[in-house]
């Protein structure tokens, strides 16, 4: 599967699909996109990894740098979709104590709708 990222608005949220692996080689370009995503006014994120295959140290690292520059701006950072494959790394890496995990995209829009009284 070719690395790939897309995204849209849904209600306050910025939905970014990453499709592929996040690994050393494809983390700039990740990185990059959702620098862009930020600049652009997407500050309550939403990523989903449900098509993601593999995530290396590199991914991970640009993941928790993106989290703390939208925390910097008032922003948030939640995942949906994630393989049993992925989870096991945040799980492993205890990022689990920071990512908060949805299992779909509506679970990820009430958390936010309750978190933000929107």
């Amino acid at each position: 599967m070719e690395f790939a990222v897309e995204h849209r608005v849904e209600k306050e949220l910025t939905v970014v699909k990453i499709s592929g692996e996040i690994d050393v080689f494809t983390s700039p370009r990740l990185r990059e996109m959702l620098l862009d995503i930020i600049d652009s006014g997407g500050h309550h994120l939403v990523v989903d990894l449900g098509e993601v295959t593999f995530l290396d140290s590199t991914g991970l690292g640009v993941l928790v740098g993106i989290y703390h520059r939208l925390r910097a701006r008032d922003g948030s950072m939640s995942f949906m979709g994630v393989n049993d494959r992925v989870r096991r790394v945040f799980h492993v890496t205890q990022l689990t104590k920071i990512f908060v995990l949805h299992p779909t995209l509506d679970d990820a829009l009430a958390a936010h709708e309750s978190a933000h009284g929107a």
